[in-house]
């Protein structure tokens, strides 16, 4: 039982030994660390968590933020995803994807190029006359999440003042001391 286990280890570290380890020489990945893209540094892909992404130049990839902020004054070649912060696209600028945004605003300056879809979740789209998108545009304002968060927190209000109104009247009955 014994050698059987060992064989098995031993099969199991010879296997990962051999895994090719993943490569992104090109790639810019930070945690907390600010990325700045400038034309004498392109990237790959840009992945920033709790950070934000500064491009002056060129991302052959995509870029990916998560609790952050993008302001983009240059070329992206992929998509730009954001959760939870702002996209700014200065004049000139373009993104040859999808630029999604989920919990911020998005601000387009003027000539700036979307090369497919514009989708913004629970934040606003604000963008110039000369800015084209050549795909669909999608807005989804916050109001649609926050109008049934806020009449839920209304309902739940309210059954709790009437309980504590009932429970006062209720009390208000008995003489002071209530009998035991």
């Amino acid at each position: 039982m014994h050698r059987r286990m060992l064989v098995l280890c031993l099969c199991g570290a010879a296997l990962a030994a051999a895994a090719a380890p993943a490569r992104a020489d090109e790639d810019a990945v930070q945690f907390f660390h600010n990325i700045e893209v400038t034309q004498d540094t392109p990237v790959q892909d840009a992945v920033c968590f709790f950070c934000n992404v500064e491009v002056n130049g060129k991302v052959n990839g995509d870029i990916v933020v998560f609790f952050g902020n993008v302001r983009l004054n240059g070329e992206a070649h992929g998509d730009l995803v954001k959760f939870f912060g702002n996209v700014t696209a200065a004049d000139n600028s373009s993104v040859s994807g999808d630029l999604v945004s989920f919990f911020g605003n998005v601000r387009l300056g003027e000539n700036v190029s979307v090369g497919q879809d514009l989708t913004c979740f629970f934040g606003d789209i604000r963008a110039a006359h000369s800015a084209t998108v050549h795909g669909d545009r999608v807005d989804i304002p916050g109001m649609v999440l926050y109008l049934p968060v806020l009449v839920i927190a209304l309902v739940i209000w309210l059954v709790v003042y009437e309980l504590r109104t009932r429970r006062e009247r209720i009390m208000m009955q008995y003489p002071y001391p209530p009998p035991r």
